[in-house]
């Protein structure tokens, strides 16, 4: 079997610079929609995934899809309804996955790439158009 984990550094750059250029997005009225929320809910609901299944993988990573959530609502600063439907998206992607997997499987793997290629590509895409 193929690990994934020396692909694991060169896509967590692209969700760091996701997170950077959340940083440096304009501060926006407290509740109002942003125009990639639904990115971001995705994002987050990818961590979350990724949080649950690399844990039964092996990974040995402890917290650190956890933390890079905690980073992207730290640099987003979102509140009210925008932070909660970020937390529901974390919360719905490890429990989703958490209902369906208790031991890592070659399909778990499968969706470990699948998770981290499409969270990478949500990044770069997010960065290119909002990080200017």
């Amino acid at each position: 079997m193929t690990s994934v984990f020396p692909m694991i550094p060169k896509r967590l750059l692209a969700v760091l610079m996701l997170v950077a250029a959340c940083a440096i997005v304009p501060v926006r009225a407290q509740d109002a929609a942003a125009p990639f929320d639904g990115d971001l809910q995705r994002l987050a609901e990818i961590l979350g995934t990724l949080h649950y299944l690399r844990g039964i993988c092996g990974s040995n990573e402890g917290a650190k899809w956890r933390n890079q959530m905690q980073a992207l609502i730290d640099a987003e600063t979102p509140s009210g309804d925008r932070r909660a439907r970020m937390i529901a998206g974390f919360n719905r992607g490890y429990n989703g996955f958490q209902q369906t997997y208790r031991t890592c499987t070659p399909a778990a793997m499968v969706a470990i790439r699948r998770y981290i290629d499409e969270g990478s590509k949500i990044s770069r895409d997010l960065t290119a158009r909002y990080a200017n």
